[in-house]
C-alpha cells in the first residue's frame, strides 16, 4: 500500500486521523476539514482504517508538501511578514464580471469550500442578487502560495460597477495598493471602465489590467486591448486574458497580484492609525467597524479612541473576514479587518474617521475621505405616521452602512413629518428605499426626484432649493440656476444618431464627438442634471438596444428659465406634485401629468378638476366627472317638471358636497411625475 502510493506524486492522500472536537465559537465561523483546489483535479484514494465517530478525514497535498488542507485554513489567520501582504480591489463596469471573478479567487485559493460555493457569492444583500447588481463592497482575506512555496495574505475588497455608487468604489481603492481593472472582452472599454481607472490612478494604485469571458463567440481580445491603450493609456503588454467562469487564468492573475501589487509600508512600529471605510450596525454588537491598519498595531482588549468623534471605547474583538468573521488576537500595519466595542451610537465611528490608541495616540489623523455631494433628492414619508421614530433610527443606520446618504427632517401638509433625502443617482435612491422596506420593515411613500436649485433673489441672497414647494415667489426670485453636468456616452456607431437625438431632447449641448475604435465613438454634452434625473438612462439602453454605456461629473450651475409648475386638485394645491421644469417643456408635462392623474384618482361623488398652474394661469386642464346616482329610476312616466325637479335637487347636493368635500390622492400619483418623460416622448 505504502509503495502504490510514493509511486503516485500528483494524487492526494486521504488518511483517518484522531481528532478531539471543538467547540466553536458562538459568533465565528469554524473551518471545515476540506476544500478545493482548481489547479488540478487528483483522484482521491479513501482508506477506511476507523470507523470511530470522533475520527475525521484529512487531506494530504503533494503541492504543499504533508501540511493537511484543513490546516491550511487556519494558517489563513496566521501571520506573514508585512512584506508579504497584497491589499488589492476588482474595478470594471457593472456586468463585465466583476463578483465571477472573486467567486473564482476564493474557491481557487481554498477560502471558501467548493460545496458552499454559489453564484456572487460576495453580493449577500437578496436585493443584490435579485438586480444581479454589487451594491456594497465586500472584503475577503485569502491565503495564496507563489510559486516559490511561501505564503501570501491577499486581502481582496469587492467593488460595485454602477455609476451610483462610485463612492463606494473611492472608499476600497483607498484601502488598496493594487487593483484588478476588468474589461469584457465582447465589449470592450466602457464608460465607468474609464471612471473607475481614473479613481485608481487619483490614488496612485499599481493597475492590472484583465480582459474575462474570452471563452464567449464575440470575444475579441487583440481589439479589445489595442482599445484599452489607445483611449486609458495603460500598457496592456502583460494584460491577462481570463475566463472567470470557465477558471481560465485564474492562477496567472494570483501570481500577478503577487508581483506586481506593492507590499503595504512597514510602519508597525509607530503610533496606531487605522483608517475606517466601511461599518453597519449590529443589534447585538452595535456598530461593527471595518478598517485598515496604516500605522502600528491593534490587539484585543486595547483602549481605542475615535479621534473625529473624540469618543474611547475597548476593543472587546477584532478579526479578519475570510469572508465571514474570524477573531485574531491582533491586526497590525497592512492588514483589513474588523473591530467590535459595543458601540451603540451611530455617529460615533464614521466612515473616514482614524481609530488610534487612548495610550498613544498618533498626532494626526488620516486624510479620510472627500464628502460625498448628493445629486438627486426626494422626500420620504412613512404611511404611518406612528413610524417616524423608526424610519428615523432606520436612516441613521442606514447611513452608517451607506455613508453617501443624506437626510434631514421635513413636513408636508399632505403627508405629514418625513425626511428630504439626498442621493447619488436615481438607482441609489431606488436602492435605499428598498433596503428601507425589506431590512427595516417599513411602509414608505417616496415623492418625485428633484435637484438642488440656487434662486438668486432680488434682495441679493442666494437660496438653495430642492424642494419645489419652497421655491422664493416669482416677484422675490431674479433668476434660477440649475446644476449641469458632463455626461459621456460610449456607443457603437451605428446608435450615435438615435443617441444625439435623444440628447438634444433633453436640451443638451453638444461637445465632443470621437471613435475610439473603428466601431465604437464617444459623445460628449453638457446636460442639465434635471434631464438626467428621469428615465434618461432607460432611454439610452433602449435606443441602443443595450449597447451604450454613460458616465457623468458634475460641473457646476447655470441660470436656465426656470418656472414652478403647480397642480391643483378640486382648488386646491398638492404640494407634493409641483415641480420645476423647464418654460419650454411646461405645456407638455402638465398636459401628460393632469391626463396621468386623472387616470389614477378615483371617481368621486361630485365633479373634480385637476389643474396644471403657472402662478394662477392655468396651462392644462381635465375634469374627473361625478359618480352620479340614477335618480329618475323611480319615474316610469308622468310630467317632466317632476324629473327636472329631482335633477335640480341632485345638483344641489352635488354643489354642497363639491364644496366641503376632500379628494384622497392615492401613493400612485405621487410617483405619476417620476414616469411624466414616457409620457411626454
Amino acid at each position: 500500500m505504502a509503495a502504490d502510493l510514493s509511486a503516485q506524486s500528483q494524487t492526494l492522500l486521504l488518511s483517518t486521523t484522531t481528532t478531539t472536537p471543538q467547540r466553536s465559537h458562538p459568533r465565528t465561523t469554524s473551518f471545515l476539514p476540506f476544500f478545493s483546489l482548481s489547479h488540478s483535479k487528483p483522484l482521491l484514494h479513501l482508506s477506511r482504517t476507523s470507523s470511530r465517530p470522533w475520527q475525521r478525514l484529512q487531506v494530504l497535498c503533494q503541492a504543499t508538501g504533508t501540511q493537511p488542507i484543513s490546516q491550511l485554513g487556519h494558517d489563513r489567520l496566521s501571520k506573514v511578514p508585512i512584506s508579504r501582504i497584497r491589499n488589492f480591489c476588482i474595478i470594471a463596469h457593472i456586468d463585465h464580471g466583476k463578483s465571477t471573478l472573486a467567486d473564482k479567487l476564493l474557491e481557487t485559493t481554498g477560502t471558501v469550500q467548493k460545496r458552499e460555493m454559489k453564484e456572487q457569492f460576495l453580493d449577500n444583500m437578496d436585493l443584490e442578487r435579485e438586480r444581479g447588481i454589487t451594491i456594497k463592497l465586500q472584503i475577503a482575506r485569502m491565503r495564496y502560495s507563489f510559486k516559490n512555496g511561501e505564503p501570501y495574505c491577499l486581502n481582496l475588497i469587492d467593488t460595485p460597477g454602477h455609476v451610483d455608487f462610485s463612492y463606494e468604489v473611492s472608499r476600497s481603492l483607498a484601502a488598496c495598493e493594487g487593483a484588478l481593472l476588468v474589461v469584457d472582452a465582447s465589449q470592450g472599454v466602457e464608460a465607468q471602465t474609464l471612471a473607475n481607472v481614473y479613481l485608481a490612478l487619483e490614488n496612485n494604485l499599481e493597475i492590472i489590467p484583465v480582459l474575462n469571458k474570452i471563452d464567449l463567440p464575440g470575444a475579441d481580445p487583440d481589439s479589445v486591448i489595442k482599445e484599452i491603450e489607445e483611449v486609458i493609456g495603460l500598457d496592456c503588454s502583460n494584460a491577462i486574458l481570463c475566463s472567470a467562469k470557465e477558471g481560465i487564468g485564474i492562477s496567472e492573475i494570483l501570481d500577478a497580484i503577487v508581483e506586481r501589487v506593492p507590499p503595504p509600508a512597514d510602519t508597525a512600529d509607530k503610533p496606531l492609525r487605522a483608517l475606517i471605510f466601511d461599518s453597519y450596525y449590529d443589534p447585538y454588537r452595535g456598530v461593527i467597524v471595518y478598517f485598515r491598519v496604516i500605522d502600528g498595531k491593534i490587539k484585543k482588549g486595547d483602549r481605542v479612541y475615535f479621534m473625529a468623534s473624540g469618543k474611547d471605547y475597548f476593543a472587546d474583538e477584532i478579526g479578519v473576514l475570510s469572508p465571514t468573521q474570524f477573531q485574531v488576537g491582533e491586526l497590525y500595519a497592512g492588514e483589513v479587518g474588523y473591530l467590535s466595542a459595543s458601540i451603540r451610537s451611530v455617529a460615533d465611528a464614521r466612515v473616514g474617521d482614524t481609530i488610534t490608541n487612548y495610550s498613544r495616540k498618533a498626532e494626526s489623523s488620516l486624510p479620510g475621505y472627500e464628502e460625498a455631494t448628493p445629486m438627486v433628492f426626494c422626500g420620504m414619508f412613512p404611511v404611518d405616521a406612528d413610524q417616524f421614530p423608526e424610519l428615523r433610527d432606520a436612516l441613521e443606520k442606514l447611513q452608517l452602512n451607506d455613508a453617501a446618504l443624506k437626510f434631514e427632517p421635513e413636513t408636508s401638509s399632505a403627508m405629514g413629518f418625513g425626511f428630504r433625502c439626498g442621493f447619488l443617482g436615481l438607482l441609489h435612491m431606488e436602492i435605499v428605499q428598498e433596503r428601507l422596506e425589506r431590512e427595516y420593515n417599513l411602509s414608505l411613500i417616496t415623492t418625485a426626484p428633484s435637484v438642488v436649485y440656487k434662486v438668486n433673489c432680488v434682495n441679493g441672497d442666494i437660496v438653495e432649493c430642492s424642494n419645489p414647494s419652497v421655491l422664493p415667489e416669482p416677484g422675490k426670485r431674479k433668476s434660477i440656476e440649475e446644476p449641469v453636468v458632463k455626461i459621456e456616452m460610449l456607443t457603437p456607431k451605428d446608435y450615435i444618431g438615435p443617441l444625439m437625438e435623444l440628447a438634444q431632447d433633453r436640451r443638451a449641448v453638444f461637445k465632443e464627438m470621437k471613435f475610439i475604435a473603428e466601431n465604437r465613438a464617444s459623445l460628449t454634452y453638457e446636460l442639465p442634471l434635471a434631464e438626467m434625473v428621469g428615465d434618461f438612462f432607460d432611454q439610452l439602453k433602449s435606443r441602443s438596444k443595450g449597447y451604450a454605456s454613460m458616465e457623468y461629473t458634475f460641473l457646476g450651475y447655470k441660470e436656465s428659465d426656470l418656472i414652478r409648475l403647480d397642480i391643483q386638485i378640486n382648488g386646491e394645491h398638492v404640494e407634493p406634485l409641483a415641480t420645476i421644469v423647464h418654460k419650454d417643456k411646461a405645456y407638455a408635462v402638465g398636459r401628460a401629468l393632469t391626463q396621468k392623474l386623472k387616470e389614477l384618482i378615483p371617481r368621486q361623488m361630485f365633479k373634480v378638476p385637476i389643474q396644471a398652474c403657472i402662478g394662477s394661469k392655468v396651462i392644462a386642464s381635465e375634469a374627473l366627472s361625478a359618480i352620479r346616482k340614477d335618480v329618475l329610476a323611480k319615474c316610469y312616466g308622468g310630467d317632466i317638471s317632476r324629473k327636472k325637479k329631482l335633477l335640480k335637487k341632485q345638483a344641489e347636493g352635488k354643489k354642497r358636497m363639491k364644496a366641503i368635500g376632500k379628494v384622497d390622492v392615492p401613493q400612485e400619483a405621487f410617483m405619476a411625475v417620476l414616469k411624466l418623460e414616457k409620457e411626454v416622448l
